[in-house]
């Protein structure tokens, strides 16, 4: 736009005048065309929101003067960015949050052992009517039958030096008030009110923290970062790091990084939701994030959610393994005629010899 007027301008050194004369228009005519012109370069380099980035913009043009009219600036998520303010938000919204009292700790454990529960996708707020899709569900019932699984499965499994909750992702069912998935914008059951579900989600996870820590030694909890959830499980995370905050025997890991790692003696376990990476993929990930790692260790294990069903793929050097939910199927999936067991379960390995049990808890038995 207005490229003849800038040649022109160009041209004559800057003299306004003359490159008026040039053009064949008034001196005014030209400078009222150089300040639309630098209205314009502005606007588009106006910084858009807080967590959004330019990506193009669109210019509206008078059909006969050729003047700008209006403009348009195209924005996208700045997805990194949004991840900062959503931390710095939550970090400063719990600085306030009071620590829970200390847990006595066992009097008796086994440290060469590891139990690693895999809490394969909660939803938490998934809504579920009898007679659309077969069962009622809601965020209570939710939180009750997590809580009674990781009550049976710390009474069943010996204590331990270590214990990991492995939430694997997708512990809510809705990431916002919208209650849509956001890659996908498909549009989702929620039990009532966003808020009192983050809050019984909460509450859940607290009891059942506190629960593993009555029996094991040292319990370290990770929260993934699934499809439905990429936002308030870092707003999960960073409540329970409040939470326990004055428990030292509690580990909450923060990291929002999509791959998880911990070894224990020859153990190595690694996990990630699973819906951007194929099982054949992780061993390989595992072996460049980890080299030192997989090199010392003989019993190397990935752990992963999102299909819902329970698998177990052995490859070269390391296992891949995906678990079911307790979750109750919502009415989209149960037309969709999926009907996978539902349980959770608790891995026990040693330290020296790998796994060498496990328990199992159904939605039967609760």
């Amino acid at each position: 736009m207005y490229a003849a007027e800038l040649d022109a301008l160009k041209a004559c050194n800057g003299n306004k005048s003359a490159a008026a004369r040039k053009l064949g228009i008034a001196r005014t005519t030209l400078i009222g065309r150089l300040e639309q012109l630098e209205r314009i370069k502005g606007d588009a380099v106006k910084a858009p929101a807080d967590g959004f980035a330019v990506v193009g913009t669109s210019t509206l043009y008078d059909a006969e003067s050729g003047e700008a009219k209006l403009q348009w600036v195209k924005t996208a998520r700045d997805r990194e960015r949004q991840l900062e303010i959503i931390t710095e938000a939550c970090r400063k919204a719990i600085t306030e949050v009071g620590s829970l009292p200390r847990i006595k700790a066992p009097k008796q454990f086994k440290k060469d052992l590891l139990a690693c529960v895999p809490m394969g996708d909660p939803h938490v707020g998934l809504y579920a009517w009898a007679k659309e899709a077969g069962e009622d569900w809601d965020a209570d019932k939710c939180a009750e039958a997590h809580f009674a699984a990781i009550d049976r499965l710390v009474d069943t499994a010996p204590a331990c030096g270590t214990a990991v909750l492995l939430n694997l992702g997708d512990f809510f069912h809705s990431d916002t008030m919208d209650n849509k998935t956001r890659r996908s914008g498909n549009v989702l059951d929620v039990d009532t009110r966003w808020a009192r579900v983050l809050e019984i989600g909460v509450q859940m996870m607290v009891r059942c923290i506190r629960r593993m820590a009555e029996k094991h030694q040292k319990v370290i909890v990770r929260n993934n970062i699934g499809n439905h959830d990429e936002h308030s499980s870092i707003m999960l995370a960073l409540t329970l790091e409040a939470f326990f905050k004055d428990n030292p025997r509690i580990t909450i890991d923060t990291s929002p990084s999509p791959f998880w790692y911990y070894q224990d003696g020859k153990v190595l376990l690694g996990s990630t939701h699973g819906d951007r990476t194929k099982p054949a993929d992780l061993p390989g990930i595992m072996a460049a994030d980890r080299s030192q790692e997989w090199g010392a260790a003989t019993f190397r294990h990935w752990y992963i959610g999102h299909v819902h069903h329970q698998s177990k793929h052995e490859f070269r050097g390391c296992t891949v393994e995906s678990f079911r939910t307790l979750a109750a199927s919502d009415a989209w999936h149960h037309g969709q005629g999926y009907r996978s067991g539902r349980d959770m379960r608790c891995i026990v390995h040693h330290s020296e010899v790998g796994e060498i049990e496990s328990h199992r808890v159904g939605i039967e038995m609760l």
